[in-house]
């Protein structure tokens, strides 16, 4: 008997024999041969990133199957707690300690050429003082700092809305962790700082 957990606007999440099912639901305004192909590359692409992203060290749900229509992904259960509500009840060591291994696991990725896509702390699950990453549904694979740059700027946004009262805290041994793991990654800092910019600008433009 399949538990239903979460419906998103692209894919039903349900537990089904004690495993982890993704199932990318038909769009009815699309044309169903258009649908069934965004559907088929999107939930490979997936499977792909999720792989990928373990075979360079970055702790993921184990992938059991992907099924023949292409739709469905069956993976490992990740039984932990998100580390958007771990943070709200640890001590600043602890989120110190956790923010420099999510900034670690991040550097992997990106050195591997995997872009997440959605950092954020509801996609990270804290389980037996590991990191899980969650959802690649909108990761894609990049070599272009660019990319990396946006990845950052998307989780920073995510902490300040989130963690606000530990913002600083959280982004600093982010990018401590970051920092040792990937060789370039004082440019994707920069190319952060640099997107900020631009949308500062932006935002005064429209101000005028």
């Amino acid at each position: 008997m399949a538990k239903n957990l979460k419906m998103g606007a692209e894919a039903v999440l349900y537990i089904e024999e004690d495993q982890l099912v993704k199932e990318r639901v038909s769009k009815r305004y699309r044309i169903r041969e258009i649908d069934e192909k965004i559907r088929r590359v999107r939930t490979s692409l997936e499977a792909s990133l999720m792989a990928a992203a373990r075979r360079h060290g970055i702790n993921t749900p184990a992938i059991f199957e992907v099924d023949k229509k292409g739709f469905k992904i069956r993976m490992e259960f990740i039984d932990g707690i998100r580390v958007k509500e771990y943070f709200y009840g640890c001590s600043k060591k602890e989120v110190e300690k956790i923010a420099e291994k999510i900034g670690e696991a991040i550097g992997r990725m990106h050195s591997a050429g995997i872009v997440h896509g959605d950092l954020t702390t509801s996609n990270m699950i804290l389980k037996d003082e590991k990191i899980f990453f969650i959802d690649f549904g909108l990761g894609f694979f990049s070599r272009r700092i660019e990319d990396y740059g946006t990845d950052l700027k998307l989780l920073k946004e995510a902490l300040q809305s989130t963690h606000f009262e530990i913002l600083k805290t959280c982004w600093d041994n982010i990018l401590k962790g970051y920092k040792k793991e990937y060789r370039e990654a004082d440019r994707v800092i920069e190319k952060v700082k640099e997107i900020e910019a631009r949308a500062r600008y932006a935002q005064k433009q429209g101000q005028v």
